[in-house]
């Protein structure tokens, strides 16, 4: 279980008072709007950053962070992703999980049989897809009910129905 949950990538600069353009990797992108702090993880280490403000331009999230006044104070951080802890996630409805809880599951099919072990969920625009490693290949299994059956967290398993076509 992961204590980290990516909200977005640092896109671009914008501006010159240090402002970033933000791709948000969140499935609810307004959360900026209240968003007090982010993990900055530029690959050698982590940074906490006080969100000072937050718009919207199109797809992407205009954000300012308090002590960065500065294109030059921000610009090294293009590419970089924020996270928040999980204490500051989005707090789950009954019978939701975060997708990164879901990473390393036993997905077996719907006879029960063994078929692999969930890697990784990949957000699309029309659903999620399953990255199953099935007999050493990764297979996309789309999350929709005809392939998707259950994710039950109890059990740390994914039951799938493999649909016509998928693994060919």
């Amino acid at each position: 279980m992961t204590d980290l949950f990516r909200v977005g990538v640092i896109a671009n600069t914008h501006g010159i008072r240090g402002e970033v353009k933000v791709f948000p990797t969140t499935g609810e992108p307004e959360r900026y709007n209240y968003l007090k702090e982010v993990i900055l993880d530029t690959g050698k280490e982590k940074k906490v950053l006080e969100v000072a403000s937050a718009r919207f331009f199109k797809k992407l999230v205009i954000v300012k962070f308090k002590g960065i006044d500065n294109i030059n104070d921000i610009e090294q951080y293009k590419g970089c992703e924020l996270f928040v802890t999980r204490e500051n996630a989005i707090p789950l409805k009954e019978g939701e999980c975060y997708i990164a809880d879901m990473e390393g599951m036993e997905v077996i099919t719907d006879d029960g049989v063994h078929f692999g072990v969930l890697k990784e969920v990949m957000e699309t625009g029309a659903n999620l897809v399953f990255v199953v490693i099935h007999d050493g290949k990764e297979v996309l299994l789309p999350d929709i009910p005809e392939c998707v059956r259950e994710v039950n967290l109890e059990t740390m398993q994914v039951t799938v129905h493999i649909m016509k076509g998928l693994l060919d």
